[in-house]
Order: structure tokens, then C-alpha cells, then sequence
């Protein structure tokens, strides 16, 4: 079972639906343009919102690379492999919401279990 959309996501969607629409169409469209399945392109992402110093993306792309099959050992070198490009302090800090979001998934999933 999937966890729901962070609450800030839902609001711009409620408030801003084309706009919604239009990134979700973006997204859905360069997703398909090549060969990359659903889990290389979220551990790609990973890395690119490590870079950005992103943290809402990080563990958003966190869940769906879990969602898509990634082991939480894959993930974590995703976020590794840009330390010696955006330095140490950056891909601590991406690892410890890779964990932030770690522990939500385990809570969700006790949660699910025993509703």
C-alpha cells in the first residue's frame, strides 16, 4: 500500500490543479522517453535532488525508488555517489532524510499491518 501525498503536494493541487496536471504530465513524459525503468529513474533522482540539496524531493524519490523495487543498500549509494562531487556535508545531510523517510516507511507499514 502506498503512503499518501506529502500534505504541501496535496494543497498545490487543490489550490493549483492545471498546474498539477502539467507537472505531473512532465514528469509521466520524460519518464517514457528512453530506456530507463521506474526504479533507475528514481535513484537518478535521488542523486540529482542530493546535488540540489532538495530534502523534501530527496525523500520523496526515496519512496518511489522503494515503490519501484530499490533496496534501501541501492538507495543509499545513490546518495553516496555524489559525495566527492557535492561534498560530504551535502550527502550526510541527504542521507540522514533518506532515514527520516526510512523510519516513516516502517511506521506506515506497522500502521498498515495492524488496521
Amino acid at each position: 500500500m502506498s503512503q499518501p501525498l506529502p500534505n504541501v503536494y496535496q494543497q498545490i493541487v487543490a489550490r493549483y490543479p492545471q498546474i498539477a496536471e502539467a507537472h505531473d504530465q512532465m514528469a509521466a513524459a520524460v519518464e517514457q522517453v528512453g530506456p530507463l525503468d521506474a526504479k533507475a529513474c528514481a535513484l537518478i533522482k535521488i542523486g540529482i535532488s542530493v546535488g540540489a540539496g532538495l530534502e523534501s524531493a530527496v525523500r520523496s524519490h526515496v519512496r518511489r525508488a522503494a515503490a519501484a523495487g530499490a533496496s534501501r543498500d541501492e538507495i543509499v549509494q545513490a546518495i553516496f555517489l555524489g559525495m566527492n562531487t557535492v561534498g560530504f556535508p551535502r550527502t550526510v545531510a541527504a542521507w540522514s532524510w533518506a532515514q527520516v523517510q526510512f523510519e516513516r516507511d516502517d511506521r506506515h507499514a506497522s500502521d498498515v499491518r495492524t488496521s
